[in-house]
C-alpha cells in the first residue's frame, strides 16, 4: 500500500467523501481513471485487445472511464490522448537483448531516441498533469509502461491504484529480464495498492520473480473474443495439404524455434503436411534460415505480418493452431482460433490452458509430444471436431461482461480497504 504523509491522507479523506454511494451506484457510476499505452485501432497484440474488452465490459455495467492513451487527438470526453514515444517495443528492445545496449539500435533510436526510460517519463508526467482535474473513485494501469502514471496519479489524487498484469518482463525474455524494466516493473507493483493478474500463471511469476505477496494478487483471465456469426467453410481437405498455423510475434516468449522442431518431426511422418509461420518480429530472418536448414524450406511458409483478416481467414482454414509460447501470461490468439471452429494445442506454460479443458495442453519444450499431438489431430477426424465443438463453450462463458463483474468487485473491495486506512496524524 502506497505510504502517504498528512497533507495527502488528507486529500484522500476529503476525495472519498461520499464514495459509498459511488460504490454502489445509489447516486454516481464508478469513475474509473484508466492508463494504458496499447487500444485499438493503435497496436495488434493481445494486450490492446484485451483493454479494449474490459472496457467494453466496465462501460455495459454502467461504469464511467476516462481512459488515457498515447496519441495526437482525444476521442472525445472519456478519452484523453498524450503526445508520447510509447510505442509496441518487444521486437526492438528482446531483439536487441543480449547483443547490445537499446541506445546503440537504430530501430529503437527512431522510436524512443534512444532512451525508453525518458520516454515513460514523459508520458507519466504528462498523464498525471493532464488528469489533474479527474476525479474518479479509482485508478487502473495496464503494463509497466503506464505503471508509472498510475503511482503519481494516485499520491496527486488520493484514489487507491490497481496494477493490471498482462505481461511481465520475465515472459518476454525467457527469464533474462532487461534491469531497468525489470526494477521499474518490480516499483511499480509493490506501490500498488492491488494487483490484478490474467492468469494463476502470472500469479506464480510475480510471486516467485518479483516478491510480491501473494495476497496482494488477484486472478481475473481474460475475457473471450465473440465468436464470428459463422465459420468460414474449409476447403476440401481432399483438395489441399493439411495446414498447421501458428500466429504470434517471432520473439523467443511465443516459442517459433520450440514450433518448427515439432513441424520436423510430424514432417518425419506426414511429408504432405504445410506449416505457416504468420507474425513478424526480430526472429523472422533466423527461422527462415533454420527451416532450411532442417530441410523444410517446401512445407513451411512464413507470411509475415497478417492484418486481422487475414489472420481470421488462416484461423478458419487452419486443421491445428499451435500456441508453443515458452511463457504466455494469458494467450488470446488460442481462443480467437477457437472462435474460428479450429482446434488448439496450448503450451502448459501459459494462462489460457488454466480455462480451456478442450485442448491438447503440452509443455512447450517437449517437441515429441507436441508433434505426436499435430498428427493425432490430423489423424483422428472425430476428436478433431469434438475439439472444435466443446471448446466452444468457453467463449460463451468466459465473456468480457462476465470478468468485468469481477473487476468492478475487486475494485469496490480496494476502495473500500482504502478509504479505511487511518489518517497519519
Amino acid at each position: 500500500m502506497l505510504a502517504t504523509d498528512a497533507a495527502q491522507g488528507q486529500k484522500r479523506e476529503n476525495s472519498l467523501e461520499g464514495d459509498a454511494d459511488h460504490v454502489e451506484g445509489a447516486a454516481h457510476p464508478l469513475h474509473v481513471l484508466m492508463f494504458g499505452w496499447e487500444y485499438p485501432p493503435r497496436g495488434e497484440g493481445g494486450l490492446g485487445v484485451a483493454c479494449a474488452g474490459l472496457v467494453k465490459g466496465l462501460r455495459s455495467h454502467g461504469v464511467k472511464i476516462t481512459l488515457v492513451l498515447p496519441g495526437e487527438r482525444n476521442d472525445g470526453d472519456d478519452t484523453i490522448r498524450v503526445k508520447s514515444a510509447l510505442h509496441p517495443y518487444d521486437d526492438v528492445i528482446h531483439g536487441i537483448h543480449g547483443r547490445h545496449s537499446m541506445a546503440d539500435d537504430k530501430h529503437f533510436h527512431d522510436l524512443y531516441g534512444g532512451d525508453l526510460g525518458k520516454a515513460v517519463s514523459v508520458f507519466t508526467n504528462t498523464a498525471v498533469r493532464r488528469t489533474r482535474h479527474v476525479k474518479p473513485d479509482i485508478i487502473h494501469s495496464h503494463d509497466w509502461m503506464t505503471f508509472g502514471a498510475g503511482v503519481m496519479a494516485s499520491r496527486t489524487i488520493g484514489r487507491p491504484f490497481i496494477a493490471h498484469v498482462h505481461s511481465t518482463e520475465m515472459d518476454r525474455t525467457n527469464g533474462k529480464p532487461h534491469e531497468w524494466i525489470f526494477g521499474h516493473e518490480q516499483w511499480g507493483l509493490n506501490h500498488a495498492s492491488h494487483i490484478i493478474a490474467v492468469s494463476r500463471y502470472t500469479k506464480n511469476v510475480l510471486t516467485s520473480s518479483y516478491g510480491i505477496p501473494p495476497e496482494k494478487i488477484t486472478v481475473i483471465h481474460n475475457g473471450a473474443p465473440i465468436p464470428p456469426a459463422k465459420h468460414l467453410p474449409k476447403k476440401d481437405a481432399k483438395l489441399r495439404h493439411p495446414l498447421v498455423l501458428f500466429l504470434g510475434r517471432l520473439t523467443v516468449q511465443k516459442g517459433p524455434h520450440e514450433f518448427l522442431s515439432a513441424a520436423k518431426r510430424v514432417l518425419e511422418q506426414r511429408p504432405d503436411v504445410l506449416f505457416i509461420v504468420a507474425g513478424d518480429g526480430y526472429m523472422l530472418r533466423e527461422l527462415i534460415e533454420r527451416s532450411c536448414a532442417l530441410g523444410m524450406q517446401d512445407s513451411v511458409l512464413f507470411t509475415g505480418k497478417v492484418g486481422s483478416e487475414e489472420a481470421r481467414a488462416l484461423y478458419a482454414e487452419a486443421d491445428c493452431f499451435v500456441m508453443s509460447s515458452t511463457s504466455e501470461p494469458f494467450g488470446l490468439v488460442a481462443l480467437e482460433a477457437i472462435a474460428h471452429g479450429t482446434p488448439v494445442i496450448v503450451s502448459k506454460q501459459s494462462g489460457v490452458s488454466e480455462v480451456v479443458a478442450h485442448a491438447m495442453a503440452v509443455d512447450y519444450w517437449d517437441s515429441d509430444k507436441m508433434a505426436d499431438c499435430i498428427l493425432t489431430i490430423l489423424r483422428e477426424k472425430p476428436l478433431s471436431e469434438q475439439l472444435s465443438s466443446e471448446a466452444q463453450h468457453v467463449l460463451h462463458t468466459l465473456t468480457w461482461e462476465r470478468q468485468a463483474q469481477n473487476v468492478i468487485a475487486l475494485y469496490k473491495t480496494v476502495i473500500h480497504s482504502f478509504a479505511s486506512i487511518p489518517t497519519p496524524a
